[in-house]
């Protein structure tokens, strides 16, 4: 049932095939025409079909004909990439890619590194949608570009500038479980200036994530972001990033009571909640030599968050986590009379500090009462080479870090274009993931002991990939084979005889192998598909990992009349079985689950009164699917929203 009396008007708009933006777009580009910046350490943009890496574009034209609000629901398109949303919008969202765990993938937001420090992983619950953005998916080890974390890949979450996307825009919708959402942006260029300001507003009353609940979990998202460019020349260009981000949510714990028929599950707990502060900010400044060949970057940034949890007696936990990284990275391009080579060097200079807010606890093994800071540097070499049809090239970085080992990762990567347009391509790479403060020092009595003495995960793994582009480039298919081996996994065990959780280092070697295939057909203006299936087999210690699908799939497919006023949007997600853990032996050892398989289906409309103005709706779970993507977790049913665009 919905619960607003906005759905007839939604309902009757989703029905009707979307219509175009306010203004008019042109033809859509072919998408090898994409830059790709995240791929390289350079500075430089990169087209898409001279990268040999797995690497997938989320442009602004996707974004904005998908409708998407939430940019966790927009990565499932992606080849590779799984979701785990704890039941309601503005949970805890986790990311995975290509079978590695969530805290595996780096996750930039306009280059800054957005993950809380002191969990060690980013919650994409707290990212809600900017007007006019993209989405860069670099899959694989990529730890030799960027260190820590980037095991699985990276995502970088990128905002448009004011030069890339101009104008004045609002945005603002309505529809099922109480939910309001809106948007804003301002952006342009003066002289030597270009800006783009932006914030967006997610309200929903929710509904109940507990199985035959009836607390609806709702939550509040704000977003706000400034991106500031001021070029005084044609070699130097100084950017400006500032952003924040809040969330507060509701939740619902399990049943902790042994006696209770309901133990281990999720049910109501009236009053629990948390929020989440997150501010960002990056200065760069950028000189250019020798006619753009040579390119010299001094930057720095920060991430500033703060988490706090309630209950009905006031706070029952909360932390801090800070980092500020400084990097300088010079890069240096010349051509022979076949050949482009680039090379670049960067220093990453970084501090993460965390602090256990928690009332009243603190782990015994920690004399520093939850206030721990940890340094890093590193040293980053990367040769890039275009000769002809032949693309390749090779990192290596060293990271010296005061609390861990010393670190060298390398990745070695090539591609080649064949006379009829077919393009191979492979790779090899190893990545690192250095333990977060909660699995060192986190504590919890009778629940949960950190472990000081945890080493960094260690990855190594290839790819190998064919594509095939036809109709003039504007069509392409493609599939890819991948294969990791993870070794000193940190995985949680239950020592006898008090049976607390703890992590720990694995002897044995965790596996991950599958193959994606992809598909992007952009024929006209008139039709865009975009297709994804990723096949999986991820074992961790023989045994298969939680909530990673074996199978994945989406189609995306949009329709628009010949004047761009009118234009449909059908979404179609698959997701297979899933195996999960559930806390419900009363001896609190984890119980194997498995979750059924499930499809969504979305259907959006949009259509374009004026110039100007606009009104668009959409109808989500279009089928009423129950599902389940975490154990116990239980997720909306059918919903429809709808409002109304406005563009200068």
């Amino acid at each position: 049932m919905f619960k607003t009396g906005f759905v007839s008007l939604i309902a009757i708009a989703a029905a009707t095939p979307a219509f175009a933006q306010p203004d008019p777009e042109p033809a859509a580009a072919p998408a090898d025409d994409q830059i790709v910046v995240t791929a390289s350490r350079s500075g430089e943009g990169i087209p898409i079909d001279q990268l040999a890496a797995s690497v997938t574009v989320i442009d602004a034209e996707a974004l904005e004909q998908r409708q998407t609000r939430i940019v966790s629901d927009v990565l499932r398109d992606v080849p590779g990439v799984s979701v785990s949303r704890v039941g309601a919008v503005g949970a805890q969202t986790q990311i995975r890619i290509r079978g590695s765990e969530s805290n595996h993938v780096l996750v930039l937001i306009d280059g800054i590194e957005a993950a809380d420090p002191y969990y060690g992983e980013y919650d994409f619950g707290t990212l809600i949608a900017d007007p006019s953005a993209r989405i860069e998916v670099l899959r694989g080890q990529q730890s030799s570009l960027y260190g820590s974390d980037a095991i699985g890949g990276v995502i970088n979450y990128i905002t448009l500038s004011g030069a890339e996307a101009p104008g004045l825009s609002a945005r603002g919708e309505a529809g099922s479980f109480g939910t309001i959402s809106s948007a804003a942006r301002a952006a342009g260029t003066s002289g030597t200036f270009d800006y783009a300001v932006s914030g967006s507003w997610y309200h929903t009353d929710g509904t109940p994530t507990a199985r035959g609940g009836t607390r609806d979990i709702g939550s509040d998202s704000v977003g706000a972001s400034a991106k500031l460019n001021w070029k005084p020349s044609d070699t130097f260009r100084l950017t400006g990033v500032l952003r924040y981000s809040h969330t507060a949510a509701d939740n619902n714990n399990s049943e902790s009571n042994p006696a209770s028929p309901n133990f281990g599950l999720i049910v109501d707990s009236p009053g629990v909640r948390f929020v989440n502060d997150g501010y960002y900010g990056l200065l760069a400044a950028e000189l250019t030599a020798m006619d753009g060949r040579w390119i010299n970057t001094l930057s720095g940034q920060f991430a500033d968050t703060t988490r706090t949890g309630y209950t009905l007696s006031g706070v029952d936990y909360g932390d801090k986590g800070r980092r500020y990284k400084g990097s300088f990275t010079s890069s240096f391009r010349f051509d022979t009379a076949s050949l482009t080579h680039r090379i670049t060097g960067a220093v990453d200079v970084e501090r993460e500090e965390f602090e256990n807010t928690t009332p009243g606890t603190g782990s015994p093994f920690d004399p520093f009462r939850g206030r721990r800071s940890t340094d890093n540097v590193g040293l980053v070499a990367q040769y890039e080479l275009t000769a002809g049809a032949f693309t390749g090239g090779a990192s290596v970085r060293r990271d010296e870090n005061n609390r861990f080992a010393d670190t060298t990762t390398w990745r070695v990567q090539g591609g080649y274009r064949l006379p009829t347009d077919t393009r191979i391509h492979a790779a090899y790479g190893t990545g690192v993931k250095n333990p977060g403060y909660y699995e060192l020092y986190g504590y919890s009595e009778d629940t949960y002991i950190g472990n000081p003495n945890l080493r960094p995960e260690q990855s190594e793994g290839w790819e190998a990939g064919v594509e095939q582009r036809f109709l003039d480039g504007n069509a392409t298919i493609g599939a890819t084979y991948f294969d990791s081996t993870l070794t000193d996994e940190i995985y949680t065990a239950y020592p006898a005889p008090n049976f607390v959780a703890t992590p720990a280092n694995r002897a044995t070697e965790s596996k991950q192998h599958g193959v994606e295939l992809y598909a992007s057909i952009r024929p006209s203006s008139q039709f865009r598909l975009d297709a994804a299936y990723t096949h999986l087999k991820a074992r961790e210690n023989g045994i298969l990992e939680v909530r990673r699908p074996g199978d994945i799939a989406s189609v995306n497919a949009t329709v628009s009349s010949a004047d761009q006023r009118l234009s449909g949007t059908l979404t179609v997600r698959y997701n297979g079985r899933i195996r999960d853990v559930a806390y419900t032996d009363r001896n609190y050892v984890p119980v194997d689950v498995s979750l059924k398989p499930f499809t969504l289906v979305n259907l959006n409309a949009q259509f374009r009164i004026t110039d100007k103005v606009s009104i668009f709706g959409r109808v989500e779970n279009l089928f009423d699917v129950d599902y389940e993507e975490v154990f116990g977790y239980a997720t909306p049913g059918i919903a429809a929203y709808g409002g109304l665009r406005i563009g200068l």
